[in-house]
């Protein structure tokens, strides 16, 4: 099966959006002190999981314009972790740690992101009709 126009872009929106997370988190975590510090209260384990996961949403966007049905569940993966992550992060800022406030901003984006692209991907590989009874 093809991959249609919508699924197309958010695959190829899915790869813009690992290489650029690859390489702001990379630039996070391995830059010079100066950049470290310009970035103000990271949360390292919001960090870390960033820069590893910007390498799955490349896998993913790769997949899902090939119109691979392993894509679906790889992006269910990410749509579950990232709200994983997400949690996590809640209870961090909500215990006192210190944080940056576009990092909720930032976690929505990505949380909303893989949760759309996940179920018009599974939509679109047919794995289960969306708002229909399984058969």
């Amino acid at each position: 099966m093809k991959p249609d126009r919508t699924m197309k872009w958010l695959a190829v929106a899915a790869m813009a959006f690992g290489v650029l997370t690859v390489f702001s988190g990379g630039r996070a975590l391995f830059g010079s002190a100066g950049a470290r510090a310009d970035l103000g209260n990271i949360v390292p384990f919001v960090l870390w999981f960033n820069f590893m996961a910007g390498f799955v949403y490349v896998l993913a966007g790769v997949g899902l314009l090939q119109a691979r049905r392993w894509a679906v569940p790889v992006s269910m993966l990410l749509a579950m972790s990232t709200l994983l992550v997400f949690l996590a992060f809640a209870a961090h800022a909500l215990t006192g740690g210190a944080y940056e406030t576009r990092t909720v901003g930032a976690l929505s984006i990505r949380s909303l992101f893989w949760i759309a692209v996940a179920l018009l991907a599974w939509r679109q590989m047919k794995m289960i009709p969306l708002g229909s009874a399984p058969q």
